[in-house]
């Protein structure tokens, strides 16, 4: 005989009577609405944003990552994009997923004629998230057709049992319905990302990368509902920071309905989050200003070393060869730039090997990894 269980089914948001007061976060709502502001203004420090978000989103998809107990590094990422020997394959591949997943959001929500946020967008990122071996098994880009449970051995035993598969479009639909209802306006945007991302969770989708999925979900929204430019802000850190508490107040929503404890930790992590962004941002412009100086005052630079110059925080870690590739010229115009920057303490050699060396930018990779 099966054991009977109790599985949890949310009601449709927004939460209604005394479990959520709005007017008890406006304080914090601002703080972080001025930390985003101030984050996406410090941004015109850097020549290009697009270092920017090169940087910040593997950040976010490193993390997010790395909650779900992926062991990969940010050096490891860079390694790969390089073409660089990696051990821990399968992970880094995780983490390449969900980049290509995040980017298939964007570009759907950037494009006039592309997917809304919506069941089928994210259907389309979760099947990208789990391409390859470790998810083969897991119902890629579709809703799950079974019960799942989170902590135990089965739901008799489970610290919570999301709801049953055939509640799953319904709630999910009513979430789409949510996000795109025009009385939004009512309560602030910042919160109302808090409790979409706390629903997608309850609500628990798929059979694995719901974590992931909802956290994509947070930072597709901060930028749909223009409350940051770019994705400058990887959350996740203070998620993975603060992992115990962040689980701890998803799940006093569904034992307390404590929708006012997940709402204040969101937008706190919010402000923490953007200030460290913040911070990243000036330490970048400030390297980079005074490379570039160097490189400027240096009597042999020459076109190609300039051009190597501004690529090298999209390109932390390169050989000859991909630099030849990128500025479209010969080997020895690739070779001569790359000395030159050598020569002058920017890029660093990683081989020892008088061939099939291997160069780093790597006072960019130590800002970025510390």
């Amino acid at each position: 005989m099966g054991e009977s269980v109790k599985a949890f089914v949310p009601r449709a948001l927004p939460p209604t009577g005394p479990a959520l007061d709005v007017s008890t976060f406006v304080d914090l709502d601002q703080r972080a609405q001025l930390a985003l502001a101030r984050l996406a203004g410090v941004s015109g420090l850097v020549p290009s944003v697009d270092w920017l978000v090169y940087s910040a989103i593997r950040k976010e998809a490193l993390l997010t990552s790395q909650i779900e107990g992926t062991q990969a590094t940010l050096t490891d990422l860079f390694d790969e994009e390089a073409g660089f020997a990696v051990s821990n394959t399968d992970d880094v591949e995780e983490v390449t997923n969900y980049l290509r997943a995040f980017r298939h959001v964007r570009e759907n929500l950037r494009d006039p004629g592309g997917l809304p946020i919506s069941v089928r967008l994210l259907n389309a990122a979760h099947r990208l998230l789990l391409d390859g071996a470790r998810g083969a098994g897991k119902q890629p880009g579709e809703l799950r057709r079974s019960q799942n449970w989170i902590g135990g051995t089965r739901p008799g035993n489970a610290v919570f049992v999301p709801p049953p598969p055939e509640r799953v479009p319904a709630l999910l639909s009513d979430l789409e319905n949510f996000i795109h209802s025009s009385s939004k306006r009512a309560m602030p945007l910042l919160m109302r990302v808090a409790l979409v991302h706390a629903q997608f969770e309850t609500v628990h989708p798929y059979l694995d990368g719901n974590g992931r999925i909802g956290r994509l979900l947070i930072a597709a929204l901060m930028e749909h509902w223009q409350l940051l430019p770019e994705p400058l802000m990887y959350l996740s850190g203070y998620l993975k920071q603060h992992q115990s508490e962040y689980y701890r107040r998803l799940s006093a929503i569904r034992t307390e309905g404590d929708w006012e404890g997940w709402v204040s930790f969101f937008l706190e992590g919010v402000e923490v989050a953007a200030h460290e962004a913040e911070r990243g941002i000036v330490a970048i412009a400030s390297l980079v200003a005074t490379d570039r100086r160097r490189l400027l005052e240096a009597p042999n630079a020459t076109p190609a070393s300039y051009r190597l110059f501004e690529l090298l925080p999209m390109m932390p870690r390169f050989t000859v060869e991909h630099v030849r590739q990128r500025l479209g010229t010969s080997f020895p115009t690739a070779t001569a730039a790359v000395k030159l920057l050598e020569s002058l303490g920017v890029v660093t050699e990683l081989t020892g090997q008088k061939t099939n060396r291997s160069f780093s930018y790597q006072a960019y990779v130590d800002l970025m990894t510390g």
